[in-house]
């Protein structure tokens, strides 16, 4: 089925294999450089979904010397002030949680910068002079991650809390990412086709993705993507904390579940983290699936996480080809919204 590129072309009708294979352009995308002043003592990020995931893996980018909190409601984090940098970041710019947050970061006296594509935070910043980062129009939210992450960067940059050669560093994950997935197209066949066999390997089941703390952030997207793109249920769960409850979780049930248990990681990770892993694998041997190891590939932190989303982007959109679905809509949640209002 996976190797059909008529059916390809049938199921993919907003090109989101085109789009992951092209989204390494996004990691080059120049924003000017915003305006921002003051002395901060902690950085909030307010966003939802797809949109507060640029936040986790800037986060996970070392370099930080000030707390980077990510709130994802409707309140801003209670020790918000003006010695805070606020960013409130909805692709769409309607995304209420985050417009409520920025309503209380505001009477907080709070430096704001804003990204989305447009909506009613772009009519925000504009109206009140905020620093606005518009965001190239995608398919979807989740098509715009890169882009999102560059807008975060720009903007810790111009505030002084990010290194100045981090656009250097983008650049060259950027070539890295690209050379990456002409493993990953269309045209390669199953055989030859990692993230083809994933997939099928997946097929038919709930996919459990797990991480150390270095790729949570990318477990976490992958988990979205199945959702979204694949339209199957997914979870996540993060190392060390996994072997102090969840890992007996599974202690109790027969191997033969319908799940896919996914371990991505990292030669980066705690050493302690990466023998952690081998041995829960060893110890649940035959009590749970056996793991779908990932490895993750790349020189430093930011081209793993990179790699690792571009890579689970690929695997979750074959996944909704093997279930017989549009990877790009998610008209589900469109009408919970509409309903909503």
């Amino acid at each position: 089925m996976l190797d059909d590129l008529k059916y390809i072309h049938q199921r993919d009708g907003q090109d989101a294999l085109g789009i992951a294979e092209r989204q390494a352009a996004q990691l080059e995308h120049k924003f000017d450089k915003p305006k921002i002043d003051g002395q901060f003592e902690n950085i909030v990020f307010a966003g939802m979904g797809g949109s507060a995931l640029p936040a986790l893996l800037s986060r996970s980018w070392p370099g930080y010397t000030i707390p980077f909190e990510i709130s994802r409601q409707y309140h801003a984090p209670s020790y918000v002030s003006e010695k805070t940098l606020f960013i409130a970041c909805s692709y769409s710019g309607n995304t209420e949680e985050t417009l409520s947050a920025l309503a209380e970061a505001e009477t907080k006296n709070a430096t704001i910068a804003i990204i989305a594509a447009g909506g009613k935070l772009e009519e925000i910043a504009r109206e009140k002079n905020y620093p606005f980062l518009k965001i190239p129009k995608a398919e979807q939210p989740r098509y715009a991650v890169f882009y999102m992450l560059v807008a975060i960067v720009t903007i810790l940059e111009a505030a002084g809390l990010q290194k100045e050669d981090v656009f250097a560093q983008l650049t060259e994950a950027a070539a890295f990412l690209r050379q990456s997935v002409k493993s990953w197209v269309a045209t390669v066949p199953s055989s030859q086709n990692p993230a083809k066999k994933l997939a099928v390997e997946i097929a038919g089941k709930s996919a459990v993705v797990y991480a150390g703390p270095v790729l949570a952030p990318v477990a976490y997207k992958w988990k979205i993507s199945f959702n979204e793109n694949a339209k199957n249920v997914a979870w996540w769960g993060e190392y060390p904390e996994f072997n102090h409850n969840e890992f007996i979780g599974w202690s109790s049930h027969p191997t033969q579940k319908p799940y896919s248990v996914i371990d991505l990681r990292s030669d980066l990770e705690h050493p302690r983290v990466q023998k952690r892993f081998e041995l829960s694998d060893r110890l649940l041997s035959g009590l749970r699936p056996a793991a779908q190891v990932v490895q993750v590939q790349g020189k430093n932190i930011l081209e793993q996480m990179l790699w690792a989303v571009a890579y689970g982007d690929f695997v979750t959109i074959y996944l909704a080809f093997c279930n017989g679905v549009n990877p790009a809509p998610v008209d589900l949640v469109e009408k919970f919204k509409k309903e909503l209002s």
